[in-house]
């Protein structure tokens, strides 16, 4: 008989993919798949209690300066640590650097913690990715490395067929859709040893017919105008859509004392 696991907090670390960027509600707040995830482990275990810390465009740097110390004090059962591909997407990034601040990050949760987990982060197909992939899979095996150094998990949701679809990911093309939100929250799920309810989100989609040659150049216009451009610009001046805006869920609370999500800025990480 499987034993059904008895955790009773969860604290979110990390950048937008945590806030739960671009998974919008029809309130205009920010769901995801870290709130998707402490709403199925409430679910389970009255007085349950989460926060989330993420914010969009946070660098590992800020992560560990804002994030880390404050997580480590609320000292909960579950930690999800997420975070480095915004530093490895730049085109300017010393990896040396954040596998040491990641490396700083684990080695003062790891404690503070019952269950540490981390991350291969999702990534999409196209040609846009391709050149940032030998810096993504360096930060993978970092965490692979920690995570057997550490006892902490990982899970794998670069390896997952399904969420390198384009229809998973917004039309920013850096962001899950709800439903790519939602296969992230069950892989975390069946990762801390609950009952799978989900046993086929790695199972791509249904093939469809692609879309037509000018529906993909008005689609590439339409990225390069409302998310790409805007992006550079914010890169090129050292701002971050991040910038001033406090976590969602600051503090430790039962599940159903949280008040709404902050409503969203619309860009991208």
């Amino acid at each position: 008989m499987q034993t059904i696991p008895t955790h009773t907090s969860l604290v979110a670390v990390g950048d937008s993919f945590t806030e739960g960027m671009s998974d919008l509600l029809p309130d205009g707040s920010y769901r995801g798949w870290a709130d998707l995830l402490a709403a199925r482990m409430a679910a389970r275990t009255p007085g349950f209690r989460y926060a989330n810390l993420a914010v969009r465009g946070k660098l590992i740097g800020q992560i560990v300066d804002e994030q880390v110390e404050v997580a480590a004090a609320m000292r909960a059962d579950v930690v999800t640590l997420v975070g480095g591909l915004n530093d490895a997407l730049r085109p300017k990034c010393d990896m040396g650097r954040v596998r040491g601040l990641l490396t700083e990050a684990v080695e003062r949760l790891t404690p503070s913690c019952g269950q540490l987990v981390l991350m291969r982060s999702p990534g999409r197909r196209g040609p846009v990715l391709e050149r940032f992939r030998p810096r993504m899979e360096e930060l993978y095996a970092c965490i692979d490395e920690l995570a057997e150094k550490h006892g902490a998990l990982v899970v794998d949701l670069y390896g997952a067929p399904s969420l390198g679809d384009p229809r998973l990911w917004d039309a920013d093309r850096l962001h899950l859709t709800a439903e790519g939100h939602r296969r992230v929250a069950e892989a975390v799920w069946q990762a801390l040893g609950y009952e799978p309810e989900d046993p086929e989100w790695r199972t791509p989609m249904a093939a469809t017919l692609p879309p037509g040659w000018i529906t993909r150049r008005v689609a590439d216009a339409r990225f390069a105008r409302q998310h790409l451009l805007p992006w550079i610009g914010r890169r090129l001046t050292g701002r971050s859509s991040g910038d001033g805006r406090p976590p969602k869920r600051p503090e430790l609370l039962p599940y159903a004392d949280l008040d709404p999500v902050l409503p969203p800025d619309l860009e991208l990480s």
